[in-house]
């Protein structure tokens, strides 16, 4: 009895033709959102019973330079809250992409499958390494800098520390932002709206827009805006070079289907 009934459930979420009917798609995706959806709760829970930790782990970086104070009575208790439910999404991020990819993999064809697959495991990781290089490279050299300028000796360095971890989560975005540009331009090369010849013509006026947008996203210092627009320089050095190959793959499957259309019409 239990078998039928599984098979007759199955067999709703089918049509006539073997795919899966609309009320089938939504089932699936409110059981993918579901699992995300808990992952993401036990993670908070677990991230909030070392949420004292993840503080330290942050103010590490400004360790010597800052002295950190609570200025409202809940601040430190928000405070906990807010890191530990960024580090559950961090947590829950990878599993969000997994169900993405399973839940689109089914409609799309081999190729697009790889290049789905691709987009979403390179868009992780390079978010990533930006994140790493932030934590690591800028953020102590940023800390430092603004931390030690010379100034009137009675004036003491010291911060709320909802202050400094919006001052760090902006940092973290900004850089884990920045990072993806390889992937932008990646996708764009793929589809034909970015070649190998416009990024090089597009050079000068890349590095000059690449500051400009540094000045703008960073605090008004020299140094901040400098340490994001000097990765991003390389980036585009980088991302030129992806360009040529995934620009090929695009001209590739525009002659695979050119090829197919001659076929079809002397057919």
């Amino acid at each position: 009895m239990a078998t039928r009934f599984k098979h007759r459930k199955g067999a709703e979420a089918m049509d006539a033709e073997g795919n899966m009917t609309l009320g089938g798609h939504l089932k699936e995706l409110r059981n993918r959102v579901m699992i995300c959806a808990v992952i993401y709760f036990v993670a908070a829970v677990g991230f909030l019973a070392i949420a004292a930790d993840l503080i330290n782990f942050l103010t590490a970086i400004a360790d010597g330079v800052y002295n950190f104070i609570s200025i409202d009575p809940q601040e430190k208790l928000i405070q906990y809250f807010r890191v530990a439910l960024i580090a559950a999404l961090i947590v829950d991020i990878p599993f969000i992409a997994y169900h993405i990819y399973a839940f689109a993999k089914p409609g799309l064809k081999k190729s697009e499958s790889f290049f789905f697959g691709l987009v979403l495991v390179l868009g992780l990781g390079l978010f990533v390494v930006g994140v790493l290089f932030a934590y690591f490279v800028s953020l102590p050299f940023m800390l430092n800098f603004m931390g030690t300028l010379e100034g009137a000796d009675y004036i003491v360095q010291t911060t709320s520390i909802a202050s400094y971890v919006s001052f760090c989560i902006t940092i973290f975005l900004i850089f884990g932002a920045v990072f993806e540009m390889p992937l932008v331009v990646i996708i764009l090369s793929r589809m034909g709206i970015v070649s190998p010849e416009l990024m090089k013509k597009a050079r000068g006026v890349m590095v000059v827009l690449i500051f400009f947008v540094a000045a703008v996203i960073t605090p008004p210092d020299v140094i901040s805006q400098t340490m994001v627009a000097l990765p991003m320089c390389l980036l585009y050095a980088i991302s030129t070079v992806l360009c040529k190959v995934f620009y090929k793959k695009h001209q590739d499957a525009m002659e695979d289907e050119d090829e197919d259309d001659e076929d079809d019409d002397e057919d």
